[in-house]
């Protein structure tokens, strides 16, 4: 990535005209854009390289958008992902965004409208990823299962909440206040019970393993290791 260039993103597209003008606008706006021009080679960089955004065509060959999106997600992936694509009927957009996308874009679109939406996504991590992983440690959204070291750990239903909220927000700090909203959100806690549900984590997540995952950060709150 060009030092000049603050935002990385991978561009699926399969006209290469479009693709080009699109590479060419975001290169103005500092956006740096790689390219794929089918589905097959655009799921490979996606997998091998970190990007801040992808921006994924719906009907692409050898695989379309839909499925590229679908297997990102459910390999764990949390890039944003903004869908491109001149079918915008309701049933097109659901199907998007049932399969992980973030954000739909119709064509013809404005490329000022489309490098808006890019640094908005890039600001963050995609909630849409059925898989979420810290060092080896793993949990699938789809199964609630979590694992770590491939040993199957269980946890009542707030522990995968907390953890979940932790590994979702992960390497970031993730404040006392913004936890009990999350974990009770309908009432206040007694004083005690944020400590006990994380006494309870660290002693299934962290004590029988050499490596501690679930910090806590003085002042600010918790963080799990990225």
């Amino acid at each position: 990535m060009n030092k000049g260039l603050s935002i990385n993103v991978l561009l699926v597209e399969d006209d290469r005209d479009l693709a080009l003008s699109v590479a060419d606008y975001l290169k103005y706006e500092k956006i740096q854009c790689d390219h794929a021009y089918n589905g097959h080679t655009g799921l490979a960089l996606a997998q091998k390289n970190n990007y801040d955004v992808i921006l994924l065509d719906l009907m692409l060959p050898r695989i379309d958008g839909l499925t590229v999106c679908h297997k990102l997600r459910q390999s764990g992936k949390d890039t944003p992902i903004l869908m491109t694509t001149a079918k915008d009927t309701l049933e097109d957009k659901e199907a998007g965004f049932n399969v992980g996308t973030d954000d739909y874009l119709v064509k013809p679109f404005a490329m000022k409208e489309l490098a808006l939406r890019i640094k908005a996504l890039s600001k963050r991590k995609s909630n849409q990823s059925r898989r979420l992983t810290s060092s080896d440690l793993i949990f699938d959204l789809e199964t609630g299962v979590v694992t770590r070291a491939g040993l199957a750990i269980k946890l009542t239903r707030i522990n995968l909440n907390l953890l979940e909220l932790l590994m979702r927000k992960s390497p970031g700090i993730v404040s006392k206040a913004e936890i009990e909203e999350t974990l009770w959100p309908d009432d206040s806690p007694e004083s005690n019970n944020l400590k006990v549900q994380f006494y309870q984590l660290r002693q299934k997540i962290d004590k029988p393993f050499s490596e501690k995952l679930i910090e806590t950060v003085v002042g600010h709150g918790f963080k799990i290791k990225g």
